[in-house]
């Protein structure tokens, strides 16, 4: 049972970090985890923490039902949702979320410039 739970979380996380168009390498970066320790969970090698298995949803936008396979509750049709995003704003936030604030600033301002 245990390998049948890290199999479905690393394929989930695959699919969500694809869906982010971020590599391993940075998602790893963005947990503080190494490399090597990241493609190990993500190829079912390894089930996370606790603590970090709720690192790793916040990191991949998933909630921790998606990423042990259970199935996603219907969503409201009013209410969009980070899934919804398309690739590239999903990978822009990821992104982001690696600067520092004067860093993003600088990003606000050249996403402002880029709108007029």
């Amino acid at each position: 049972m245990r390998e049948q739970i890290a199999t479905r979380l690393g394929y989930a996380a695959r699919t969500a970090r694809e869906r982010l168009g971020l590599t391993q390498a940075e998602v790893a970066g963005l947990m503080e985890l190494s490399p090597i320790v990241y493609n190990r969970m993500e190829r079912g090698k390894m089930l996370p923490s606790v603590p970090t298995l709720v690192q790793l949803c916040e990191t991949l936008r998933v909630s921790p039902a998606e990423l042990l396979g259970f199935p996603r509750p219907e969503k409201s049709r009013k209410t969009a949702t980070w899934d919804e995003d398309p690739p590239s704003l999903q990978q822009l936030v990821a992104l982001s979320r690696r600067l520092d604030d004067s860093q993003r600033q600088v990003l606000i301002t050249v996403a402002k410039a880029l709108l007029r």
